[in-house]
């Protein structure tokens, strides 16, 4: 036997309800209905009254309500079979009526909170957030959807960028007045209607400043300052994001510089944002560095990327990255697209520039300035030179006038000196002939007064052979050779014998 619903077979009148106009929607979605006779809403007959006592007439003097009761109408036997219902049941619709109505009374006007966005979505004007908070180790605290009305949003945002240079995206911390919202359809969710631009900037700042102050301790901060900059460019190391705009601009005057032999590139990839944008980028970096010959170290290191708002510079406000930067044996040059705020890494590096544009030219104007010099000294050293030669003819040509008058004095003293040493000479000749002649004429009386017999006289011996040869050597001599002796007095035969 089936089973009908409790409640009472005698029609009740309806009850009214005291609703204000903001909260029509709120009572509807209960289940109440407008009267437009009375001109209230009331609450149909066989509802229970609980998620309408807020609103109820009952008990105030003047009201045109009857007495409070409760009545439940007969409800259709479903489909699956029957069941009898309990008088103080609730319908999801009106539970959940329940909690918006209490949601709203709770905050009727929004309170400042501190979220962390973690998505946003846009759509028809309207923008659409996930929020979280999250502990020193980044275990999520609390997540909940948020709302920026179209209307809001028009006005909001706008004022927001122009006074952070951010803008909403993942990542970025926000100080937001919301109101919590409860819809029996959607949930739970945080219309947001202002935001508090000074604490986002005072928040990416704190960042900054905490990072700062460690690499100060640390003997970090102007590490780069410390290093020789580049006296030329010859091999340049590229990090940036791969298709960037601002690579592009890039590559079209480096391709340049480097097809007229004047400076290499190597690029290096990373993304420049997002989690792990910051350690992604440092592996590219070190990894690209390891990977060249010792010899064939880059004269600087070179870090572009294009414009970006603050938020999307903030990624690059890592510890671990301003460190390897810091540590780095080479310069490194910074061109990030932005002008009005730097990063840590515009602050540690040895040179920054507002864009990669700029960093290319600064390149470019070195080389040009180096070159420059370089025709300079060449124009110096050729002009030093020509005026060397020219001092060198002249001294020549000086060495070659007083070279030619002395000669020329050297001969007209010689042909002054000649006749009268040439007279002398001839004096001196005919002196010494005459001497000669006469020391030769005393010599051959001499000679021709010294005989044989007086050499023999003073007991010399003359030996002969048999025919009266003499002999002067005893290597002439034989055995038993028949000799003759001569003395001053007389000679006598001998023999040799051994």
């Amino acid at each position: 036997m089936g089973r009908g619903a409790i409640g009472h077979n005698t029609r009740m009148p309806p009850t009214y309800l005291n609703v204000p106009f903001r909260d029509k929607d709120v009572a509807k979605a209960l289940g109440a209905r407008w009267d437009p006779a009375q001109r209230q809403w009331y609450v149909p007959e066989g509802r229970v009254l609980t998620p309408f006592m807020p609103w109820l007439l009952a008990g105030i003097e003047g009201a045109s309500a009857t007495s409070v009761s409760v009545s439940v109408a007969a409800e259709p036997e479903p489909a699956y079979g029957s069941f009898v219902s309990r008088p103080d049941s609730l319908s999801l619709s009106q539970l959940l009526a329940g909690v918006a109505q209490l949601v709203a009374q709770a905050c009727p006007g929004g309170v400042w909170t501190l979220v962390e966005v973690v998505d946003v979505r846009s759509r028809n004007g309207h923008v659409y957030l996930e929020l979280s908070e999250r502990d020193a180790q980044g275990q999520v605290l609390a997540r909940a959807n948020a709302m920026i009305w179209a209307s809001t949003a028009s006005r909001l945002l706008p004022e927001f960028e122009h006074a952070t240079g951010a803008v909403l995206a993942a990542g970025i911390k926000l100080l937001a007045r919301a109101r919590p919202v409860f819809k029996p359809q959607y949930g739970f969710s945080l219309e947001i209607d202002a935001l508090d631009a000074a604490y986002t900037l005072g928040d990416l700042e704190a960042g900054k400043r905490e990072i700062r102050e460690r690499l100060r301790r640390e003997g970090l901060y102007q590490r780069q300052q410390q290093l020789a900059p580049p006296w030329d460019y010859n091999f340049v190391l590229v990090l940036a994001p791969e298709g960037g705009a601002g690579l592009g601009d890039f590559q079209v005057e480096a391709g340049r510089l480097q097809r007229h032999g004047l400076c290499r590139f190597r690029y290096a990839y990373s993304r420049f944002q997002g989690e792990g944008a910051a350690a992604e980028m440092r592996v590219a970096l070190l990894v690209a560095l390891a990977e060249l010959p010792l010899r064939e170290q880059p004269d600087a290191v070179a870090i572009i990327r294009g414009g970006g708002a603050v938020n999307d510079l903030a990624w690059l406000n890592d510890y671990a990255l301003a460190r390897a930067l810091c540590e780095l044996d080479l310069p490194v040059l910074t061109g990030i697209g932005h002008e009005r705020d730097q990063t840590l890494l515009d602050e540690v590096a040895q040179q920054r520039f507002d864009t990669p544009s700029k960093v290319i030219a600064g390149i470019e104007q070195l080389i040009a300035h180096r070159a420059a010099e370089v025709r300079a000294n060449f124009a110096a050293i050729a002009q030093l030179g020509q005026r060397q030669i020219a001092r060198s003819r002249l001294s020549v040509q000086q060495l070659d006038a007083e070279v030619r008058l002395l000669a020329r004095r050297q001969l007209d003293l010689a042909r002054q000196r000649v006749p009268a040493a040439w007279a002398e000479i001839e004096g001196g000749a005919r002196l010494a002939l005459r001497q000669a002649r006469e020391g030769s004429q005393a010599l051959m009386r001499e000679i021709a007064g010294q005989g044989s017999d007086k050499t023999l006289a003073r007991g010399f011996a003359v030996v002969r052979d048999a025919s009266g040869y003499p002999l002067q050597r005893a290597a002439e001599v034989s055995l038993g050779q028949p000799l003759r002796i001569e003395f001053h007095d007389g000679s006598i035969q001998a023999r040799a014998e051994p």
